[in-house]
């Protein structure tokens, strides 16, 4: 019966062959749109969070200011720094910091044999490997308790460093490199990463060393900036008020004055780009949605026409008993068989869209499209309720016909 149903469908849809290929492209077209779009929307928002990250993930970075405030009998502009010891200080007396590392920056000259040039030399504690994603290569390592411990003169290199000192395809790791005349082992090697933020340089440009190393051979007295990052996410927030709250308290400012320690909260811009590209994907599903919506009414305007010129069958089918519900169920499983031909074209020709983009050289732009899960559930929920939709009314009409009637009809 199922078969004889469909074939039957395939016969009548025959007899309209233009309106059939409108309806038919426009749920294939639809089908497309709602792929495509809601893939784009979710793999830009997946590429810009990942060149976002490069720099690290929910992190603080913490500067020392002037203050704006006169407080406890110190006038305002006050120009504040921070120790080495301050990062201690805030990991004893704020628990809600989960890592926290001071950073010394300086340019320094760099040689390996003849080649020679000035880079980006960073002091940091091992803790600010997790917070700013610095992957090691396979096969290579950050800087250490232990090396920080012993005060030992290794580094970790940013890889365009590596390519720019030792050549391209050379493994830099076991390899000695000298900064500012004094020779330091290469014990690991960055990843490859997109980074789009920073704030002192790109890490694949940058050298990285103890900082008990770096104090014992330069002795800064102060730090440029710490580092640190939330126990648990959520209350980044009220960590950020602790930090200057502590503070505050060591070196007698205002807590309220936000220029004598500014704070650049990475996770204000995560929760911007959350809402931003939430909103994004939305817009271009429902632009997908409309297009699916024109292809249902042309669903529903053949159906329409194929109820018409099957009204006696429909009389005749009533008047041998055929009861209400089957002739409607009959009809809206002939909308799915329609709507099914369309969506499962447009499927394939999505994917067939999806495969071609990710092999074109467009992933800096748009990133890695795929059919994820929530995207194939999401189209295929959305073109089941306008099938339906579409198909109800015409069902509904059809089944409602009086017998005598449309047997005359």
């Amino acid at each position: 019966m199922i078969i004889k149903n469909i074939i039957q469908i395939l016969r009548e849809l025959s007899k309209q062959k233009m309106r059939t290929m409108l309806t038919l492209f426009g749920i294939f077209w639809g089908t497309t749109s709602v792929i495509l779009l809601l893939s784009f929307g979710i793999a830009t928002k997946s590429s810009v969070s990942k060149t976002m990250h490069g720099m690290g993930e929910q992190i603080c970075i913490i500067w020392a200011g002037k203050t704006s405030i006169s407080y406890g009998g110190f006038p305002k502009g006050r120009q504040l720094s921070w120790y080495n010891d301050d990062a201690h200080y805030l990991k004893d007396n704020v628990p809600l910091i989960d890592d926290i590392s001071p950073q010394y920056d300086r340019w320094l000259p760099v040689n390996v044999g003849a080649k020679k040039q000035n880079f980006s030399v960073n002091a940091v504690w091992p803790d600010f490997k997790e917070m700013r994603n610095m992957i090691p290569r396979q096969g290579s390592r950050f800087i250490s308790s232990l090396d920080q411990e012993k005060r030992r003169r290794v580094v970790f290199i940013g890889n365009e460093v590596e390519k720019t000192m030792f050549g391209e395809g050379v493994d830099a790791v076991g390899r000695l490199m000298y900064i500012d005349g004094i020779p330091f082992t290469v014990v690991g090697v960055i990843i490859e990463k997109e980074q789009d933020g920073s704030y002192n340089g790109r890490d694949k440009d940058a050298i990285f060393m103890p900082t008990s190393t770096y104090l014992a051979i330069y002795g800064d007295r102060y730090v440029n900036n710490m580092v640190a990052r939330a126990k648990d996410i959520t209350k980044t927030e009220q960590m950020k008020k602790a930090i200057i709250a502590a503070m505050a308290k060591k070196y007698r400012f205002s807590p309220e004055d936000e220029q004598a320690l500014p704070i650049w909260d990475t996770t204000e811009m995560d929760q911007f780009l959350g809402t931003f590209f939430n909103g994004f994907t939305i817009f271009l599903g429902i632009v997908g949605v409309m297009t699916l919506i024109v292809g249902g009414i042309g669903i529903a305007n053949i159906m329409y026409v194929i109820v018409e010129e099957r009204t006696s069958e429909i009389g005749v089918k009533r008047a041998i008993g055929a009861k209400k519900r089957l002739i409607l169920f009959q009809y809206i499983v002939e909308t799915f068989v329609i709507a099914s031909i369309g969506t499962t074209s447009g499927f394939l020709f999505a994917l067939l869209m999806i495969f071609a983009i990710n092999k074109a050289p467009l992933d800096d732009f748009v990133g890695t499209l795929e059919l994820n899960p929530f995207i194939a559930v999401t189209s295929i929920f959305i073109i089941s309720m306008i099938t339906f939709i579409a198909g109800w009314g015409p069902a509904k009409r059809a089944s409602e016909l009086d017998p005598v009637v449309a047997i005359n009809g």
